[in-house]
């Protein structure tokens, strides 16, 4: 499924207390508490984008908090002034414009093509933002274009810029959506490799809320009993999470297991 959502870093950098707390409540789906700690700092470009990027994940994985995620961005987008910020601010436009197509809350694709196009043009080709701007528009291809090809090119150069980068949790979300395309292909060697990389990093970074679909992934490439135990185990850690990723819940029901 395409019901990845990739926000920022991922990972905190040095022992900087704001982001580390940021990052623990993320990762366990505490993304309005995550965002509140950057509250007061939101008249900084850079926090002000990560806020309301983890407001948008939070759409992402819950299918809520659509005018919270809007009211967000739009205080990102009035803070920016250097194009690295515009830039920034107009990929996480697109990547909401994305979620609300994907999720059927309204059709915004042309909205979503047109601030990563903005964004393209404001993060040069050595910029932080081009690896995570490559992955979502691989995302645009794929899901809203129906064009694997264009999606997967995407996907590489994303993948090429997070693994220059030393971005991990970039790389889990490359891994998975690179190895989703060749399973659609047959081809499961790489599928499983991909799956199971993507599965490692999460589970490294500790990354709670992104491991059940990694697992969930990993299965559908998997022969029994394998793939049972791993549903079963995406299941315990859905659970845990009070149900979140809300569109996890079909692909982890006991027939869609059988």
């Amino acid at each position: 499924m395409a019901h990845t959502a990739m926000s920022g870093s991922g990972t905190t950098e040095g022992d900087d207390p704001l982001q580390t707390a940021v990052w623990r409540l993320r990762s366990r789906a505490c993304w309005a508490d995550a965002a509140a700690l950057l509250a007061p700092v939101a008249g900084d470009p850079p926090a002000a984008v990560q806020r309301a990027s983890l407001l948008i994940e939070r759409c992402l994985y819950t299918e809520s908090g659509w005018a919270e995620a809007e009211d967000a961005l739009r205080a990102a987008e009035a803070v920016a002034r250097a194009d690295e910020d515009r830039g920034a601010a107009a990929c996480e436009r697109g990547y909401l414009a994305y979620a609300a197509t994907l999720h059927g809350v309204r059709d915004r694709a042309d909205e979503a093509r047109a601030a990563l196009g903005r964004a393209a043009a404001l993060l040069g080709p050595s910029s932080p933002g081009r690896a995570l701007l490559d992955f979502r528009r691989g995302l645009l291809a794929q899901y809203l274009g129906d064009n694997p090809q264009a999606a997967r090119a995407a996907y590489r150069r994303a993948h090429a810029g997070a693994t220059a980068q030393g971005d991990a949790l970039l790389l889990s979300f490359t891994w998975r959506q690179l190895a989703g395309l060749a399973l659609r292909e047959g081809e499961l060697a790489e599928a499983r490799h991909g799956f199971a990389e993507s599965l490692r990093l999460r589970e490294e970074l500790g990354y709670l809320v992104g491991t059940a679909p990694a697992l969930a992934a990993l299965a559908d490439a998997q022969p029994e009993p394998e793939a049972s135990r791993l549903r079963d185990e995406a299941r315990r850690l859905f659970r845990l999470l009070g149900g979140v990723p809300t569109w996890l819940a079909d692909r982890l029901a006991p027939a869609a297991a059988a």
